[in-house]
């Protein structure tokens, strides 16, 4: 594929982006009909929930390649390149690759009106087809129950927490959209989930109506974790009369749950113990938590974009003893901007108030300010540098408030090009 044909495919996918998010799974079905059905070629597995959906289903999917799978596993939203969001055997796809699924995918996804979500789910479902995979890990979008990932019928289904978020789409309660989440569930398949209190009550009666067998971290296992800070954690997991162990590098106590999840997912596809822990010691997953040394100081990225996941950052920092000088915040406007601000704006000293340049949706800087109290910065290079000067050496400056943000701060602290396209989704 040439240059200007690789530019003009990619350009015509990120303007798919102007469809929006439309649930349903018409549109969805049609497409993957086109192509051959490539997702009933393999067994997959769904990860919905709120927050902690990427890492579950990282670590999960390494845990299937440790036992001797092949493994696809779709995300999202990417951090830094559109690659990131479809990998095989822990590996992104090579750009080729990909491209030349999305090419067969496009007059069809142009056929049917597919949005950007579903072009790039149905290229990511085609690309394990013809990869060979024995299993896919698919990470729910949004939603779950009319979400495009949901056409497959999965082998075992996995709820993380739930909490508000997309509530214009999703429902503004915890039932609604422990509703929508528990939309993954099938009869007689087996579910997980980390819910808790309200919204496990609500994923319960869910369950029963549709005589799935839920059970929940909360209480049909019970998990022990000893936080080693930045070097991450170690769980103990007793479910079923069987224990699990594992060390994870993610940081944070939040973290436990997922990778709990994990593990007792694993368990239930049949990957042994010790190969489910190994894979767990080496998973990484960029943008939560992560610690990146840039000029003499740390940036802690992290993509905290609810009020639920900036409660969580501020917790973990507060464990790990971080002193945060500056907070350096971006978020998009129409979350909970001032839940997040009231979260996050609290464990920094200051906080200086931008936007990710990749987003439309991002609130502008200077009212996010007025909200946080901040100094109003318009391009996240001159927070950043603003941010420099008000810190010394072996100081902590947090970049949190949206994935995008996360994403072109961990490009710019590694010295790596950025995407340069609009990102909606």
């Amino acid at each position: 594929m040439t240059r200007p044909e690789r530019e003009a495919l990619l350009t015509w996918l990120f303007a798919r982006q102007r469809f929006g998010m439309r649930p349903g799974l018409r549109r969805m079905r049609r497409l993957l009909a086109c192509l051959g059905d490539p997702h009933e070629r393999y067994r997959s597995v769904l990860v919905g929930g709120t927050n902690g959906k990427g890492s579950t289903a990282a670590v999960l999917a390494a845990a299937l390649h440790a036992g001797g799978e092949r493994v696809g596993l779709t995300t999202s939203p990417h951090l830094q390149n559109l690659v990131e969001r479809v990998a095989v055997d822990g590996e992104a796809v090579e750009e080729e690759a990909l491209l030349d699924g999305l090419a067969q995918v496009r007059p069809h996804a142009e056929r049917v009106g597919a949005t950007f979500f579903e072009t790039v789910t149905a290229t990511a479902m085609l690309t394990f087809a013809e990869a060979g995979v024995t299993t896919a890990v698919l990470e729910v979008g949004m939603g779950g129950r009319f979400d495009a990932t949901n056409v497959v019928g999965p082998a075992l289904s996995l709820v993380t927490s739930v909490a508000l978020d997309h509530t214009t789409v999703l429902g503004d309660s915890l039932r609604a959209i422990a509703h929508e989440k528990a939309g993954i569930f099938r009869p007689g398949t087996p579910a997980w989930t980390g819910a808790e209190g309200e919204a496990l009550g609500c994923l319960r009666e869910a369950a029963a109506a549709n005589e799935v067998a839920l059970r929940a971290l909360a209480e049909d296992a019970d998990v022990q974790v000893h936080d080693l800070g930045w070097q991450g954690l170690e769980l103990a997991v007793a479910v079923a009369g069987r224990r699990l162990a594992a060390r994870t590098p993610l940081v944070g106590a939040h973290q436990a749950g997922n990778v709990a999840l994990a593990l007792i997912a694993a368990d239930t596809l049949g990957v042994p113990a010790s190969a489910a822990a190994g894979a767990a010691a080496l998973t990484r997953w960029p943008g939560r938590l992560e610690r990146v040394a840039f000029r003499r100081r740390w940036l802690v990225l992290d993509g905290a974009h609810n009020p639920a996941a900036a409660a969580a950052l501020a917790r973990a920092l507060q464990v790990l003893e971080v002193r945060v000088p500056v907070l350096i915040l971006g978020i998009s406007q129409d979350k909970d901007v001032a839940g997040v601000v009231g979260a996050l704006a609290p464990a920094a000293e200051r906080v200086i108030a931008t936007r990710a340049a990749s987003s439309p949706r991002a609130l502008a800087p200077s009212e996010l300010a007025r909200l946080a109290e901040a100094r109003p910065v318009d391009n996240l290079p001159d927070a950043i540098e603003l941010a420099i000067r008000w810190t010394g050496p072996e100081d902590v400056i947090v970049v949190a408030g949206s994935l995008f943000l996360a994403g072109e701060a961990r490009a710019l602290a590694r010295g790596e090009p950025g995407e340069g396209r609009q990102r909606w989704q």
